[in-house]
């Protein structure tokens, strides 16, 4: 069977549907699953184990100057490529309208169908079109973990039950070293950025964390993806003393396989810390929104959520950090 997956960002959101294709892979053995996403986050979808091949897609970029020649040329490309095999299912997990273009686009078998969301899902964005398109339009319980969500949809597809337990399949790359990069096992990374500034942490409550981990043994990870969160990590730094290192500006590849040789990560709710979940790392996640119930962690004690307005404490998020390292 051949399965095109289409999920196209942004980087958390493409992590919490890793799940469905290790599900798809236990329930159809020899199935081919082929994975659409942006660019940006093509790196990452490589690594998830049972992902034959991964389609590049540049709709952000080319929603900027849809009517360039360049934009036209680029789509043509894209939508050849789309076309170069005829799918029995292709599956549009995100429920947008760029989805829904997307999964129009792709080749498809005499016998195939197009499967999309029939509904939109509590926190979740969705718009018709991902239906109009769909040969079959899903629905699914408005209150629903994002993982789960894309889950529940393939396995409903698809026509097999879904399984008790959870894989994300994120592969470590083999033999990933850096001369500028030593880490060891009682490194833990401290993932303070978000695409959000509401969903940031105090940074004196980082400070304070990071003393309570660095009196603990723990050397401290710092990455950053921006300039902005660069300086934030340099001030953390200097706050916290030669144990708190900077990391380089990593593409996701690599941060990815630096993130995976931490001992832990304590991070806001962001695409890094999602992937820190799908690692299976020891991790807590800081929410200062009541959201944790849909994007955080799932169902494993050496990984939990805290949650508290205007922002957690700093002993919440510490008491947490115990028991999730005492349930590693």
């Amino acid at each position: 069977m051949k399965i095109l997956v289409v999920k196209l960002s942004s980087l958390g959101d493409v992590v919490h549907a890793m799940p469905a294709v290790q599900d798809m892979r236990a329930a159809l053995p020899g199935a081919q699953i082929d994975w659409v996403v942006e660019r940006g986050f093509a790196p990452l979808v490589a690594r998830c184990e049972g992902v034959r091949r991964v389609i590049a897609s540049d709709l952000r970029r080319w929603r900027k100057a849809p009517l360039a020649a360049q934009t036209r040329s680029e789509w043509r490309a894209f939508r050849a490529e789309l076309r170069a095999q005829d799918y029995d299912a292709v599956i549009d997990l995100q429920g947008l309208t760029k989805s829904a273009l997307v999964a129009r686009a792709a080749g498809l078998s005499p016998a195939g169908k197009r499967y999309a969301l029939g509904n939109q899902t509590e926190g979740a964005g969705y718009e018709a079109p991902t239906r109009w398109v769909a040969d079959v339009a899903i629905r699914i319980a408005p209150r629903i973990h994002a993982v789960q969500r894309s889950r529940e949809l393939c396995a409903r597809a698809l026509g097999y039950s879904l399984p008790v337990s959870l894989a994300y399949g994120l592969a470590e790359r083999a033999g990933y070293a850096q001369d500028a990069i030593k880490t060891i096992a009682n490194a833990v990374a401290l993932v303070h950025g978000t695409s959000r500034a509401d969903k940031c942490w105090p940074q004196a409550h980082w400070v304070e964390l990071g003393r309570l981990l660095l009196a603990q043994g723990h050397s401290l990870g710092l990455p950053h993806g921006s300039d902005e969160e660069r300086e934030r990590s340099e001030r953390l730094a200097q706050a916290l003393g030669p144990q708190a290192t900077v990391w380089p500006r990593l593409d996701l590849d690599a941060l990815t396989s630096r993130l995976a040789q931490c001992g832990g990560v304590i991070g806001v709710d962001s695409g890094l810390s999602h992937i820190a979940v799908a690692l299976g790392l020891p991790h807590v996640q800081v929410y200062n929104f009541d959201t944790a119930w849909r994007t955080g962690p799932l169902n494993a004690p050496h990984q939990q959520s805290v949650y508290a307005q205007p922002v957690p404490s700093v002993e919440a998020v510490w008491d947490a950090w115990q028991r999730v390292k005492a349930a590693a």
